[in-house]
């Protein structure tokens, strides 16, 4: 797009045609000296060259440059925008259990491995967050730290096994602790922790609500997700004397805890009765926190009038030159 930073100036191209009205009359009216002849008889027998058709030439040539020269100082400009993205990430943790009664085959292939295949995906859906990820059972582990490398993320993610860590019990508190204690140290203004879980904390020095009142404190929101059924039974590989064999045991979810603990941070409870249960959770989280996203546009302007100077020049050059030379008049 071209505008004109002085386009009041545009305004004396209206007296270019009178002053190019002038000159030409100045010349039909022999304002310029001329030589006297006796007679103008001989002068019909005389053909017009190329030379005295082009005796007007110098002056068109400075009407054109004049006219450059008005638009040079309109100040033509080229504007261009440059487009800026402003992002304000999220940084999330994504808290997941691994103890043994993730194993339970409600799920398929089973609890950890549907959660595993979910949380890749959610992964993949996310853009300019920080994400890392802590495992927890009677233990808890910082599998991979707050990053921007989804692919490593992904990598990780395939590495979670059960043997990992102690699976023996579920310390719920001390997995979302750690959690926090990393976004602690976040520059972020949106803090979350998603913890998923499948059972009832019942190993661990801090509790699942000490842990949501330090999340609330250090401004943490915390999504529970609880898999399976309160209440109910689900199919589960257990050790027997007659070898590992596939048993109905109760389910031990605390909806309540988790609850509250959600609640506490200004996030909320999720229950997963299934695999697309599951996914939906998920979804729903990713549509919950997005990243703040502002777009601005800065207007940018190239001064053109350079590029009308210099051909406005090489036109008086070449009139000045041509009115002495070549197309010069005597007397």
């Amino acid at each position: 797009m071209i505008r004109f930073a002085q386009p009041m100036m545009l305004l004396l191209l209206l007296l270019l045609p009178l002053a190019g009205l002038w000159l030409w009359k100045r010349r039909r009216r022999g304002l310029r000296p001329r030589m006297q002849f006796s007679s103008l008889m001989l002068m019909g027998l005389i053909h017009h060259s190329v030379r005295s058709r082009l005796l007007g030439l110098p002056t068109l040539l400075l009407l054109a440059a004049a006219a450059l020269m008005i638009l040079a100082m309109a100040r033509p400009q080229s504007a261009w925008r440059e487009h800026q993205r402003y992002t304000e990430g999220i940084d999330i943790m994504l808290v997941i259990d691994v103890s043994e009664s993730m194993t339970a085959k409600d799920f398929q292939p089973n609890r950890l491995e549907k959660a595993k295949e979910v949380v890749k995906s959610f992964i993949d859906g996310r853009k300019d967050d920080q994400i890392g990820i802590v495992i927890f059972a009677a233990e808890t582990f910082t599998l991979c730290p707050l990053t921007h490398d989804y692919a490593a993320l992904r990598q990780f993610v395939d590495f979670i096994r059960f043997d990992i860590i102690n699976g023996n019990a579920t310390g719920i508190g001390m997995g979302l602790a750690n959690a926090v204690d990393r976004l602690q140290k976040s520059k972020a203004k949106s803090k979350v922790a998603i913890l998923l879980t499948d059972g009832e904390n019942n190993t661990g020095k801090i509790g699942p609500i000490t842990a949501a009142q330090i999340a609330q404190k250090l401004g943490v929101r915390v999504y529970t997700i609880g898999v399976g059924s309160p209440g109910g039974v689900v199919p589960m590989d257990v050790q027997t004397p007659f070898g590992m064999q596939t048993q109905m045991v109760p389910s031990q979810l605390n909806v309540e805890e988790l609850t509250n603990v959600a609640k506490m941070t200004g996030g909320q409870f999720f229950l997963a009765t299934d695999g697309d249960s599951l996914e939906k959770i998920y979804k729903q989280i990713d549509r919950m926190e997005r990243t703040k996203i502002e777009t601005g546009a800065m207007q940018y302007y190239d001064e053109l009038a350079q590029y009308l100077m210099f051909p406005a020049l090489a036109l008086l050059l070449l009139a000045f030159v041509l009115e002495h030379t070549w197309l010069r008049t005597f007397p």
